[in-house]
């Protein structure tokens, strides 16, 4: 009996806390339940989910991703600096940090596969190196529109209308953020499902060299996980960018661990006891309501991270207590 309470507390209890507390700031701030507000909250999330993804692909292979919070935060920076500083079309500003995303992953890929270094080591080397050359980049400014430059000129560009609609715009009443969200949730799910390349993921990450004994290739499905990773994060800043209308410094630092909660909480959302795509979605909108409300409630912003940290904690903790419990 005791067990079977546990498999339904794993299977439903994520999806029974969301439930919860959007009930507890729906009654105690009437504004919560607004359309701007319900619209908000899945706008921001957007964002983290783009990055989240990337986390969860990392994962699937048995590897994890430290650098995607450095990823947003040079593809964002990049993206104004491309329109603000050198007034580049909208297909440079959106292809050239698509490409850094990439080259990111690849250097990840590298430094695992072929250097054979830890993806944790490795990934929190180049979240460094990454963030260096990021400051380095902008020489510690964020870069918005009639910015002052070191020669004393101001900057010619703008970061321009078509631009933000990616982050501000709407389709039909919906914000354009979270149909993009809404879709690239939807293709992952089905690609990881699906698909032979989605299940090579999955059985790389559970057995590596049994992966390698039926014929996979091992080090090329690691190299593509990521290589989506950062591909994910950089639209992850993208967007962050678009959203804001500036490219500010140390973005994509807060995400990092919004990212991880919401794909360790996925791990326990239909019981799944393993990454994926639409748990980390469903992690993803815990943590956004979460800090929706305490901001509706006037809780100090400074106090956010302790809320993340508890968030983060019971996931693990409710999460390896159950694959704990599958293996005795």
């Amino acid at each position: 009996m005791k067990d079977k309470a546990l498999d339904v507390s794993f299977r439903y209890g994520t999806l029974v806390v969301i439930a919860a507390v959007f009930v507890f700031f729906s009654i105690t701030n009437p504004n919560f339940l607004s359309y701007d507000n319900i619209f908000d909250i899945l706008r921001s999330i957007s964002i983290v989910t783009f990055v989240a993804i990337g986390v969860t692909l990392s994962q699937i292979v048995d590897g994890f991703d430290l650098s995607v919070g450095s990823t947003v935060s040079i593809t964002t920076v990049v993206a104004a600096s491309l329109m603000v500083w050198y007034e580049q079309p909208l297909i440079v500003v959106l292809l050239v940090p698509l490409a850094i995303g990439i080259g990111i992953g690849l250097l990840n890929a590298f430094l695992i596969v072929k250097v054979r270094i830890p993806d944790l080591l490795a990934t929190l080397t180049v979240m460094y190196i990454i963030a260096g050359v990021h400051k380095t980049y902008t020489k510690g400014f964020s870069v918005y529109n009639n910015m002052p430059m070191p020669d004393g000129t101001t900057a010619k560009g703008v970061v321009t209308e078509s631009f933000k609609w990616l982050g501000q715009g709407k389709i039909i009443g919906l914000p354009v953020p979270v149909i993009l969200m809404i879709i690239a949730v939807a293709a992952v799910h089905i690609f990881l499902t699906y698909t032979r390349w989605g299940r090579q993921l999955y059985i790389t990450g559970g057995n590596r060299e049994a992966a390698r004994l039926s014929g996979i290739g091992v080090n090329r499905v690691r190299t593509a996980a990521y290589v989506l990773s950062g591909f994910f994060a950089a639209i992850g800043g993208i967007l962050y960018a678009a959203r804001i209308g500036s490219g500010q410094i140390d973005a994509g630092a807060p995400l990092l661990m919004e990212a991880v909660a919401a794909v360790f909480v996925g791990y326990s959302v239909l019981g799944a006891g393993k990454p994926n795509v639409i748990g980390t979605f469903f992690g993803a909108v815990l943590i956004g309501i979460l800090l929706n409300g305490l901001t509706m409630l006037n809780v100090p912003y400074y106090s956010f991270d302790i809320i993340k940290g508890g968030v983060l904690l019971a996931a693990l903790a409710v999460t390896f207590v159950h694959l704990n419990r599958r293996r005795q």
